[in-house]
């Protein structure tokens, strides 16, 4: 089994920044594709970035030029750094990853989620 640990969430003010983190621990070969997503009440969650094991990262538009994301391959580990925060990134956000493993297919994997509020 593969667990995500998310940490980093929290209530910030609009303007503010937070960084969040995902760690990947359990049994596989290698940390693919991580990724952050958002879940807000009542919409469809969606991508906010991904970043491959070489570093090539996808971003939103919505947080183009805001977030940054980052990662650790020896921890594997994956920080998103949020700077600029408004109002309407008030989520929930989850880590994802797809992982490789010893034997059989690759698999997909996703944390519990942190809140992040962007209130005054």
């Amino acid at each position: 089994q593969v667990q995500l640990v998310e940490s980093g969430g929290g209530l910030v003010q609009p303007g503010g920044s937070l960084r969040l983190s995902c760690a990947a621990s359990g049994r596989f070969v290698s940390i693919n594709v991580m990724g952050w997503y958002r879940q807000i009440p009542g919409k469809e969650r969606e991508l906010v970035a991904r970043i491959s094991r070489d570093g090539d990262s996808q971003y939103a538009d919505s947080v183009k030029g805001r977030f940054t994301i980052s990662r650790d391959n020896a921890k594997n580990t994956v920080y998103m750094q949020m700077d600029s925060l408004k109002p309407e990134d008030t989520a929930v956000y989850l880590c994802n990853a797809d992982y490789k493993r010893y034997l059989g297919r690759d698999l997909e994997v996703w944390g519990q989620g942190t809140l992040v509020t962007v209130s005054s």
